[in-house]
């Protein structure tokens, strides 16, 4: 490893940063945060770069795109410590993240079809009936909150945006989701995970109770799927860029 960081072209920060279009200072925070090798310095205390380190750059950035800034950043700290089996890990949580993804999505459009054929009795009951009457099967908010690997903080924060509404236990008072707020709630979880805001996200789940026509979600839900295939293809470039890393790394 000493060896390879001592050989080949001397390249200084800016020769690094340059080709990316960043500054200095962002290659050597990089450094000092693991996700590059250590460079050598001058006998004046300078940093000279290699290859070696121009690569692991390479790999880092590409790695972002598909995996996130932190996840990537793990990534190439593990590699860089000698702990690929680490690295192989990260890197697996991640496309597992996207399967995941995926079959949420895929459940989405289930619901979705299955609304389409819901009929007008079912969607007026499903739209402003739930909270009168009970409904067996219902879920509290912690389980619900595990099940879509979020906070209860976070379902009471859609609550008190109309995105979900859970009725009252009349014996404990506790908040019950039943079969549509739990549909409201995966919708809304897979929206944010597309990125759309609160307030985008709350007259696509108005259009959804009432069923007054499902084309904006169906735009939102296509703009995800082209959002999926791009991740999942950045993760393919990713990974060739860690590959040429490790093989330089020897």
């Amino acid at each position: 490893m000493g060896q390879n960081l001592q050989t080949g072209e001397r390249l200084r920060p800016v020769d690094l940063a340059r080709g990316h279009g960043l500054s200095t200072q962002a290659v050597r925070n990089y450094e000092e945060a693991g996700i590059l090798p250590a460079a050598a310095r001058t006998l004046h205390g300078y940093r000279t770069y290699t290859s070696l380190h121009a690569a692991a750059l390479r790999a880092f950035l590409a790695l972002v795109p598909g995996h996130g800034h932190r996840t990537a950043a793990s990534i190439m700290r593990a590699v860089n410590e000698g702990v690929d089996e680490e690295a192989f890990r990260l890197l697996d949580e991640s496309h597992a993240q996207l399967l995941e993804d995926r079959r949420t999505l895929q459940a989405v459009e289930t619901a979705l079809r299955d609304l389409a054929t819901t009929t007008a009795p079912e969607r007026d009951a499903a739209a402003g009936g739930w909270a009168a009457r009970p409904a067996p099967g219902g879920t509290f908010i912690g389980p619900l909150a595990g099940r879509l690997g979020i906070r209860p903080a976070t379902l009471r924060k859609w609550e008190r945006a109309g995105l979900v509404r859970p009725r009252r236990d009349p014996h404990t008072g506790y908040r019950v989701y039943d079969e549509v707020d739990v549909r409201d709630a995966r919708l809304t979880h897979q929206l944010r995970r597309g990125g759309y805001l609160l307030e985008q996200i709350a007259p696509l789940i108005a259009q959804v109770r009432a069923a007054g026509g499902l084309e904006p979600l169906e735009a939102a839900l296509g703009d995800w799927h082209r959002r999926l295939s791009a991740r999942g293809r950045a993760m393919l470039t990713g990974a060739a860029e860690l590959e040429a890393y490790l093989r330089a790394r020897g």
